[in-house]
């Protein structure tokens, strides 16, 4: 796992290829159709750079799955999925 500078925050990749952002102090995962629901059903959006861009493949981890280890784990699991089903 490494991290680079994007957007004013920074990417977080493993294997180099990008399945996170950090950005404003908030953490965004990589997601697809499937796990996109997920995010929405639990109120959070799609990362927004300069206040009006929106970077819909990458949503918001919800707050109570930042603090939880092993969910926080499983959600990265699956942004990792969504990245690896992508099209290159």
């Amino acid at each position: 796992v490494s991290a680079n500078r994007m957007f004013g925050g920074y990417g977080i990749y493993c294997d180099e290829r990008i399945f996170a952002i950090v950005h404003q102090q908030r953490l965004y995962f990589k997601t697809n159709e499937v796990s996109r629901r997920e995010y929405e059903a639990r109120g959070t959006g799609p990362l927004r750079v300069h206040g009006a861009t929106k970077i819909t493949s990458y949503y918001e981890v919800p707050v109570e799955i930042e603090e939880d280890d092993g969910e926080l784990r499983a959600w990265a699991r699956r942004a990792l999925a969504a990245r690896d089903s992508a099209p290159k």
